[in-house]
């Protein structure tokens, strides 16, 4: 089976800040053999951006008509809400449609909600080049292999433990969830598409969130405000991943933080909630087909979500094919 693919490299969102990250990323993805094509205007810098809106705009064109196996951008940060009226919505489908993968995190959520609403594609939430292949320790092992199933076409899933605390709540998935659109990404870049035609109106879904460096109360905050707009009641599971560089502030957060957050929302709501997802601003990151049809089953602290033709059955010791139990 083939192994090297085209990666073409852009920068969607913000400007690339961290050159030896990206110079970095782009060598060892190079190393294991792929015909990397970085786009004319990755490291370009406009403002915060990575060129102005015009710039990004054709740079996103220019990866949808680039015909590679998958199109990774330089990092998140910021910049896509800003033109998601003016994305080229048909062309991105039509690359899908053609075999492109879309891949990328953090403000990357923005697009590929746009894009599942606005058409229906498929796209990944998975790394970047700069922070995960270019880390200065070396890309995670599981994210190498993740993505390296992504290349073969070989990702079928993904499983992993909860955390003890949380094992109790396994038994509020008693039956595995089938035919489930998986969607989501970036809680607060996700909560700030809510009302526009950017937000995808998925019912009986698997909702995923991640964010970082957010208080708690923010946090919540967001998620109250997607509860009372009614959208996790209409969900058959919400997932969460990583929640990192969480900020307590002193003489207001004792003895409120993320579990408080978890618990109230689970009081809150009838739809089970599943932690641990190894997905977020974390080296260990699993990919995740974003618009896909999915299957979710728990057997006590395990989960398991598959996307591939197999069947799921929970309480065999199913694991997915490719991905290692990541905790």
């Amino acid at each position: 089976m083939k192994t090297n693919r085209h990666i073409y490299i852009y920068s969607p969102a913000s400007a690339v800040r961290d050159k030896a990250a990206f110079r970095r990323g782009v060598a060892r993805l190079r190393a294991l053999g792929h015909d990397v094509e970085i786009d004319e205007a990755a490291l370009a810098v406009h403002q915060r951006f990575a060129g102005d809106d015009a710039t990004r705009l054709a740079a996103i064109g220019r990866a949808a008509a680039s015909g590679a196996d998958v199109a990774l951008i330089s990092r998140g940060g910021y910049g896509l809400t800003r033109i998601l009226d003016a994305l080229p919505y048909k062309a991105l489908a039509k690359a899908c449609e053609r075999g492109t993968a879309f891949v990328g995190v953090s403000d990357f959520t923005a697009l590929q909600n746009a894009l599942l609403a606005k058409t229906g594609a498929v796209t990944w939430a998975g790394p970047a080049v700069g922070e995960d292949f270019g880390a200065e320790p070396g890309a995670d092992d599981i994210m190498q292999a993740c993505f390296d199933d992504l290349l073969q076409g070989q990702g079928e899933g993904t499983g992993w433990r909860m955390p003890a605390k949380d094992v109790g709540d396994a038994a509020a998935l008693p039956r595995p969830v089938r035919g489930a659109t998986l969607w989501g990404g970036n809680l607060c870049v996700l909560t700030s598409l809510l009302g526009t035609p950017y937000f995808p109106a998925i019912d009986k879904g698997v909702l995923f969130l991640e964010d970082v460096n957010e208080h708690p109360y923010r946090i919540e905050r967001m998620l109250e405000q997607l509860r009372l707009a009614g959208v996790l009641a209409r969900q058959k599971a919400i997932v969460l991943g990583q929640f990192t560089g969480m900020r307590k502030i002193a003489g207001y957060d004792r003895g409120f933080g993320f579990s408080s957050v978890v618990e109230r929302l689970r009081s809150q709501i009838k739809v089970p909630v599943l932690t641990g997802l190894p997905f977020g601003h974390v080296p260990t990151k699993v990919l995740l087909p974003v618009g896909a049809k999915v299957e979710v089953a728990a057997d006590e602290r395990d989960v398991f979500m598959v996307w591939g033709h197999g069947p799921l059955h929970a309480g065999h010791g199913h694991e997915p094919h490719g991905h290692p139990h990541a905790h």
